[in-house]
């Protein structure tokens, strides 16, 4: 497949990267499969994630992901021509078996997919429930689930936060690729969905412990309730297993 959009989209998303001075800790890019199809499963705290998640898979191993996101990116009239000519693949809430039909001929030619399972930004920056799609797709493309874990990119810019650049500069970023999960953990979607919300909680315990801590007097909106910031405690709620 001819990459005439995604090799210079990625070109100019790590220039301005750079240009932010983001100080980018990239974990666990060995666990990343050198071949074969996998669903990469991204925790969402930033309106960053999508080329975050994305650049371990191209640095360590030169693969592309083909991220599902909301039909409306893809009507937009800047970024619609954007995902498209990257092929990722636009989900519409109303019809949703195009895109699931779209995605799993995408694991069984051998490409990640990335999937966003809480599908929104929580704003306690908690992990929120996890919709059961992705342990369904493992279980009928026998593929591995990789788990991704961001954590940092949503002082740089998420829901509710307007951008403010002299804060962005130099931001560190943690990007924690977990060890993949095999498709045989996941063959029933409750318990599947279940075992990935516990694998990705446990990473993102430890990107969240293992990040550098606020300063006395510092804005500490970014950091969740239970680590002792002011960000909203998430709310009380059985994990969700639905599609």
């Amino acid at each position: 497949m001819a990459e005439y959009v995604y090799r210079p989209v990625i070109t100019v998303v790590r220039g301005l990267f750079g240009a932010l001075r983001l100080q980018l800790d990239v974990r666990g890019a060995e666990n990343i499969p050198s071949s074969g199809g996998g669903i990469v499963l991204i925790n969402h705290v930033s309106y960053l994630d999508f080329a975050l998640a994305g650049l371990p898979f191209w640095t360590s191993r030169q693969r592309l992901v083909r991220f599902m996101a909301k039909k409306e990116v893809f009507d937009h009239r800047i970024s619609g021509p954007l995902m498209r000519g990257m092929h990722h693949i636009p989900v519409d809430r109303q019809a949703g078996a195009a895109s699931l039909r779209d995605a799993l001929k995408a694991l069984r030619a051998g490409e990640f997919v990335g999937v966003f399972p809480e599908a929104t930004i929580s704003p306690s920056y908690c992990l929120a429930s996890f919709k059961s799609g992705a342990a369904r797709m493992a279980a009928h493309t026998d593929v591995p689930v990789i788990p991704v874990i961001l954590w940092g990119s949503q002082r740089v810019l998420t829901k509710g936060h307007p951008f403010r650049l002299r804060d962005a500069v130099g931001t560190p970023v943690s990007i924690t690729v977990g060890r993949p999960v095999p498709p045989a953990e996941l063959a029933d979607r409750r318990t599947g969905t279940d075992v990935l919300h516990k694998v990705m909680t446990e990473l993102l315990d430890e990107a969240q412990r293992s990040y550098p801590r606020p300063s006395p007097g510092e804005p500490d909106w970014w950091l969740p309730a239970h680590l002792g910031g002011s960000a909203p405690p998430p709310p009380t709620q059985p994990n969700d297993s639905r599609a």
